[in-house]
């Protein structure tokens, strides 16, 4: 009985992981050419970081001498030979090798009754230093340098001394190079561990995680689980779900195809699974906005008039107010669907249209209400870091609720309907979607050289990355004020 509780639980034990992995509605890759770009932006980061190194005074005292060491600054700094790259699991190693920091400070020394005073050069070459980044999910959902572990060296330092004295300096030279080469070499990761804990994650502080699209929808793009790290990618599954502002806590269960990134020839990736813009939709239509009313003057001339000179013509005249205004009212009956396919991009919308008279001061008078039923194909493309949809009305059909034999009367009105729609609706349904909704990358980062490319149940969008801005300027910008959902 045991042996067989054990196979059962063995054949179940693929069913429960899966069941426990939440799928992603949005993917992220960055490859390591995507890293080659961000390692030239943090060289310079660092650089900067390096440039602005206390080192604390040195003073002492051999025999009769006595020497003070202050105002140590570094005025040059050679980091030729540097590399970041993937550690699997969660990890950056960024590596700089045999640099050099040139320094300069002001020398004090003091025999019996002699006094010199002046500035020294000095130069600390083979500095090797050995940098691990750990990356995880933070409470919030948010990227997060959790961790970071430094090792740094100097290998030799010299100092050019010149003065009255300089034979003495050079007698002390061994001290005081000892001294300055220890006090530098423990400044190093202090300043990377503050640049990387406090500085970088101010910046991806600048990642929307959730945030407000529009008044009526936001969007969850908090992490489900901490990054994947290999040795050529890094990859980010999102929870990718918009939702109604006015239930921010609702869930809606994903039950779409998983985004798989194979690809890695561009810098980054981005992959969306049709739960993506199925929550989009789903949000949109519980604030009850997938309603668009046609009333008086804004009713297409054309439209009104084939509609009087048709099937309705014989319902218009059943109505004592015959010559009272139009109003058409297209209010979607269920949340659309999304499907993607090699193919293309499609969206299935169910509707109602309601046609009624509407005379001055009194009830509207209803005509008709035909059901619809449409398929929009949908080009997604990216914009900056907006990803846009564009949509076009390719399949269009229309009944009746009454009667079969209403149903076969409105058969000749829906060619020229679906023309209408084309020019009047889908203008407006595309102005509303006009704006798009950002990628979750951080501020001073956009996307060059987009291309779409779709597959089954997900579509991806494989870029190039650029630096809009400096990470220098973005993190003065927000580390005074971070970012709040």
């Amino acid at each position: 009985m045991a042996a067989g509780s054990g196979l059962l639980f063995l054949l179940l034990l693929p069913w429960l992981v899966t069941a426990t992995h939440s799928p992603p509605g949005c993917k992220i890759r960055i490859t390591s050419k995507g890293l080659e770009l961000v390692k030239q932006e943090g060289l310079r980061f660092v650089e900067q970081e390096l440039q602005n190194i206390t080192v604390s005074d040195l003073h002492g005292k051999e025999g009769q001498f006595h020497y003070n060491i202050s105002q140590v600054k570094v005025v040059d700094l050679q980091l030729a030979f540097s590399d970041l790259h993937f550690q699997p699991q969660q990890h950056l190693v960024f590596n700089i090798n045999n640099a050099s920091i040139s320094l300069r400070f002001r020398r004090q020394l003091l025999y019996w009754f002699f006094y010199d005073i002046g500035s020294v050069n000095a130069s600390a070459d083979g500095v090797h230093i050995h940098t691990v980044l750990q990356l995880s999910k933070d409470e919030a959902g948010r990227l997060k340098i959790s961790n970071v572990t430094c090792n740094a060296s100097i290998a030799r330092m010299h100092a050019g001394f010149s003065g009255t004295l300089r034979k003495v300096y050079e007698f002390l030279s061994t001290f005081i190079v000892t001294g300055m080469r220890f006090l530098l070499s423990q400044q190093i990761c202090p300043s990377l561990e503050h640049a990387s804990l406090v500085l970088l994650n101010s910046l991806l502080d600048t990642v929307p995680v959730r945030n407000y699209v529009d008044e009526h929808i936001g969007i969850d793009y908090s992490l489900l689980r901490d990054p994947v790290v290999s040795a050529d990618t890094l990859d980010l599954d999102f929870k990718g779900m918009f939702f109604h502002r006015a239930r921010e806590d609702q869930e809606l269960e994903n039950h779409a195809v998983e985004p798989v990134i194979k690809e890695t020839e561009r810098m980054v990736y981005v992959a969306f699974s049709e739960y993506f813009f199925d929550s989009a939709m789903h949000a949109y239509f519980q604030a009850g906005v997938l309603t668009i009313e046609l009333q008086g003057e804004k009713v297409p001339k054309d439209l009104e008039v084939l509609l009087r000179a048709t099937f309705f013509g014989t319902i218009f005249m059943l109505s004592p107010a015959v010559d009272a205004p139009l109003r058409l009212v297209l209010q979607v009956s269920a949340p659309p669907r999304c499907v993607i396919k090699p193919s293309g991009t499609s969206v299935s919308v169910s509707a109602f249209l309601n046609i009624s008279l509407v005379p001055p001061e009194r009830p509207a008078v209803q005509l008709s209400s035909m059901a619809v039923e449409a398929k929009l194909s949908a080009k997604v493309f990216l914009q900056g870091k907006a990803l846009r949809v564009q949509l076009d009305l390719r399949r269009f059909r229309i009944y009746s609720k009454q009667s079969a034999l209403e149903s076969l009367a409105l058969f000749s009105l829906q060619t020229p309907l679906k023309t209408l729609l084309q020019l009047t609706i889908m203008p407006i349904i595309n102005e509303r979607t006009k704006k798009g909704v950002q990628i979750p990358l951080p501020e001073g980062m956009d996307f060059t050289r987009e291309v779409v490319t779709n597959h089954a149940g997900f579509l991806t969008v494989g870029a190039d990355l650029h630096f809009s801005k400096g990470l220098r300027e973005v993190i003065e910008k927000y580390r005074s004020a971070p970012t709040v959902p």
